[in-house]
């Protein structure tokens, strides 16, 4: 069964909270990180993103880097200022993007309740990804960004999450330049016992975004506890941050894919090859309407692509899904494309961006030809990791996103 702690975080004082907080550190590449920062010498992407710090090239994964994240982190603390509270507490995350609410709570989490499949996975990690985040918690002495959560939705809880929001006022309430609401309460100490209580009631909790935050926290712990003579367990390297939302609440949007060339074919060739597998249709619509549909965008005009006959049903969740049907019966085929972690013929477009940063990419001739997908549900993701399967790279994105800086959890 699952386990929940409450715990010391440190957050900025009120008054800057909205200047600190920053989006998360792998939505943004460094330019657009720099840009950001621009001028705001507390956004914490001065600590997430620690290479922009610097007026000369630098790997990004260097020693000097994660040195320069500690000493900015040290330096924001005193400066922001940020307080580290006195107690151990749950809080009360809530995002607020377009009308549509989540309430989640943030606290920390058993690290050996990833190790051991009680928090499940649905994607598979990248070892770069994770050297480079185990590198800056050990470094840093702290993991600067939670791990979005999710679980089937406990009655007990919400209520004691409604009954935070009704009787107290926030620590934090603020609109991020994206034009998301963010909300953090300080949860009192005597639902503590209930939230811990009935979570710990719950089966499984599962990873919706931030796989590479808990498999670096996972590697963090066991380098820390490799050092240490006196580990007990209940040691703060021992749990990562999160903020677990019911699922009832989240929304996921699509993941969308461009790629750059056609693997020797003319678009007239490629769309020939295409019907296949795939019943060929033009679109008036960018965005597929229903599963086992894909959009696709080539040459100026919008398709609709429906598996046909040849695309057969398999046993395993994962590979029924959309994402599993485009890769296997046409980038693979097709384009070549055999892993799309790592193949650079393809790259991957937030639903967030919209099917217009597609007909960008392509009408501007750096991509050839791009894919809008249908969203994955909150079912698919929970069946396929209750499975034991994994999804397809980039597979699912949810959106509003936490911020980083918020709430730090040192280890």
């Amino acid at each position: 069964m699952a386990i929940i702690r409450p715990f010391n975080a440190v957050r900025p004082s009120e008054e800057v909270a909205s200047l600190v907080a920053s989006v998360p550190y792998d939505v943004v590449n460094a330019e657009e990180a720099a840009e950001l920062a621009r001028n705001n010498m507390i956004s914490f992407l001065r600590v997430t993103r620690s290479e922009i710090e610097f007026d000369h090239p630098v790997d990004p994964y260097s020693p000097e880097v994660y040195e320069k994240a500690k000493a900015n982190y040290l330096r924001l603390k005193s400066t922001a200022p940020m307080i580290q509270e006195p107690k151990p507490r749950f809080y009360i995350y809530r995002l607020i993007m377009d009308g549509h609410e989540q309430n989640g709570i943030a606290a920390t989490f058993s690290v050996a309740d990833y190790n051991n499949d009680v928090i499940l996975k649905h994607e598979k990690t990248r070892k770069v990804k994770e050297d480079d985040r185990t590198n800056h918690i050990i470094t840093t002495g702290a993991q600067t960004g939670p791990v979005f959560l999710t679980y089937r939705k406990v009655t007990e809880v919400d209520m004691a999450v409604e009954q935070t929001k009704k009787k107290n006022e926030p620590v934090y309430d603020f609109e991020s330049v994206d034009g998301i609401r963010h909300t953090l309460w300080v949860i009192p100490e005597d639902y503590s016992d209930i939230i811990v209580f009935e979570i710990g009631k719950v089966q499984n909790l599962y990873i919706a975004d931030g796989h590479h935050r808990a498999a670096s926290a996972s590697r963090a712990q066991k380098a820390i506890q490799e050092q240490s003579i006196t580990h007990t367990g209940e040691e703060e390297y021992n749990f990562f941050i999160g903020v677990l939302f019911p699922a009832d609440q989240l929304r996921i949007m699509s993941y969308n894919r461009v790629v750059y060339n056609l693997n020797g074919m003319s678009a007239a060739e490629f769309l020939i090859r295409a019907e296949a597998n795939f019943k060929v249709t033009s679109s008036e619509k960018a965005s597929p309407e229903n599963p086992r549909q894909i959009n696709m965008y080539l040459e100026g005009k919008w398709y609709s692509l429906k598996p046909n006959e040849n695309v057969k049903p398999s046993e395993t969740f994962g590979e029924n899904l959309d994402v599993s049907i485009l890769q296997n019966y046409l980038l693979k085929p097709l384009l070549g494309i055999e892993d799309p972690r790592t193949d650079e013929n393809i790259d991957f477009i937030g639903g967030i961006r919209g099917t217009s940063e597609l007909e960008k990419l392509v009408n501007s001739g750096k991509a050839k030809v791009a894919f809008s997908m249908y969203p994955v549900s909150l079912n698919d993701l929970m069946n396929i990791s209750d499975a034991g399967e994994v999804m397809p790279p980039k597979s699912t994105w949810f959106e509003p996103k936490l911020r980083d800086g918020l709430l730090v959890h040192e280890i």
